[in-house]
């Protein structure tokens, strides 16, 4: 089993888990393209940097060439808010910016669809708005789905922070451009390094305190200690916050436990830098990726297999009276919602009425937020659930080189040798759409050099 540790030593932000990400091996390329495919109108300025004598990955997200547009990079700025990273707020409070800046900063639209607009009002994008946006980007479903879960995470911990319907609440500066690009990268990244599980320290705080739109808060902020309910967090006394929002929605969406540094076979780690440089404390992220040669929970089996059992839920509905229109819609949410697999099948119902069975495969703590989606799209009056064992092969991607641009790999093995492999079919898509090629030939041509990079 691979797993990706995150040490929270000094928080998490958004970009510092992508500085941590490319740090770690994971191609510039990958965000680079993925801020092109959505669309989002951002440009990457990566760089190394030394965060007290720790060399890291600096991420920054220019928005029309700039690096101040709404987060906030100066150091006076910081030193008063201890953050680089705006807030959001509710739809009642959306004519004042999250942090009192010292110079005015223009609002700065979602964008998504009409990145060449950036006007002075105070528009913002409601949460069903910036699902359709990325839905209808040019990402894997896993991507797309994992964003979507992210911003939604944002906007359940502040809207309950303010007692208003989450449909209310209005995406301003973290809806903005940079933000968006912070999260469909954070998800393109996690799908890139390739591993079945994030596990992740106990996270330092920070401390201090912040000003934003209602007013002077400690730290850490309001829709941080929602978005970490359960997690271990502590505070080494630094003045200054150390765990964002945006970071504290990602380890909600991407992290499955908190633990100390687990039990692993290293294989690479990287550093990504947050904004600010620490005296005697290194304000970086770490994420060290490895094989795991811990028992797997009291389902593993003999070792020597190599084989990891894992806890699945699966549910069941059947319909007789469902538009095949609908039932494709249904598909899609339920994969982008972050569903392992869905599928359905021909059956026979009651009053001799031809019908289809929905077969859903998700993780446990997904399971009553998709059953949601079921009875919503459908018109079901019963979603059927269980628990099952399933077991999974070792996986791990690879990027190669094709004529057309790079596509990744994946490559499942068993007792360290490779069974199966096989490209990814959302970049063979887009090289195949881009380059006008067959699909056909691309992913020919990526496979074959697979297989030269292993002769190697």
């Amino acid at each position: 089993m691979r797993i990706a540790y995150l040490d929270c030593f000094s928080g998490i932000s958004g970009d510092m888990f992508l500085g941590a990400l490319i740090d770690a091996g994971v191609s510039p390329q990958i965000f680079e393209d993925a801020v092109e495919a959505s669309s989002v109108g951002a440009k990457l300025d990566i760089s190394r940097v030394s965060r007290s004598g720790i060399i890291g990955t600096k991420v920054n997200i220019l928005v029309k060439g700039e690096k101040d547009r709404p987060r906030a990079t100066s150091d006076d700025i910081q030193s008063r808010t201890g953050t680089s990273e705006p807030h959001w707020h509710s739809h009642a409070h959306h004519h004042v910016h999250a942090h009192d800046h010292e110079h005015a900063v223009p609002h700065v639209p979602t964008g998504l669809e009409d990145v060449g607009s950036f006007p002075d009002d105070d528009h913002g994008r409601g949460l069903v708005e910036i699902r359709e946006i990325i839905r209808k980007s040019k990402l894997s479903e896993y991507v797309k789905g994992t964003a979507i879960r992210t911003f939604e995470k944002l906007g359940a911990a502040e809207a309950k922070i303010h007692n208003v319907p989450v449909e209310e609440i209005q995406f301003h500066e973290v809806g903005a451009v940079d933000a968006l690009a912070d999260i469909v990268c954070a998800a393109v990244g996690a799908e890139a390094l390739g591993v079945d599980e994030f596990v992740c320290s106990p996270l330092n705080v920070g401390g201090g305190t912040i000003t934003c739109a209602h007013g002077t808060f400690p730290v850490p902020a309001p829709a941080t200690v929602e978005l970490l309910k359960g997690a271990p967090v502590y505070s080494s006394g630094i003045q200054a916050e150390l765990v964002t929002p945006t970071g504290a929605a990602i380890v909600s969406t991407l992290v499955s436990r908190f633990a100390p540094f687990p039990e692993m076979k290293i294989e690479k780690a990287g550093y990504g830098a947050g904004t600010r440089d620490f005296q005697e404390h290194a304000n970086v992220l770490r994420i060290t990726v490895g094989e795991s040669i811990a028992e797997i929970g009291s389902h593993t089996r003999d070792r020597a297999t190599r084989v990891q059992e894992e806890t699945i839920t699966v549910l069941d509905a059947n319909f007789d009276d469902l538009s095949p229109q609908v039932f494709g819609y249904l598909l899609d949410r339920l994969l982008a919602a972050g569903a392992l697999d869905a599928f359905a099948m021909p059956v026979q119902m009651k009053k001799n009425r031809p019908g289809t069975m929905l077969t859903v495969l998700t993780k446990p703590e997904q399971a009553d937020h998709l059953s949601q989606i079921i009875f919503a799209e459908t018109t079901t009056l019963g979603v059927r659930q269980r628990e099952e064992l399933r077991q999974v092969l070792a996986r791990r991607w690879e990027t190669v080189a094709t004529r057309w641009g790079d596509v990744r790999i994946k490559v499942a093995s068993l007792n360290g040798s490779v069974t199966n492999y096989a490209p990814e079919y959302e970049d063979c898509r887009r090289v195949a759409t881009e380059h006008r090629v067959p699909l056909k030939m691309v992913m020919q041509e990526a496979v074959q050099a697979y297989l030269r990079s292993e002769q190697k």
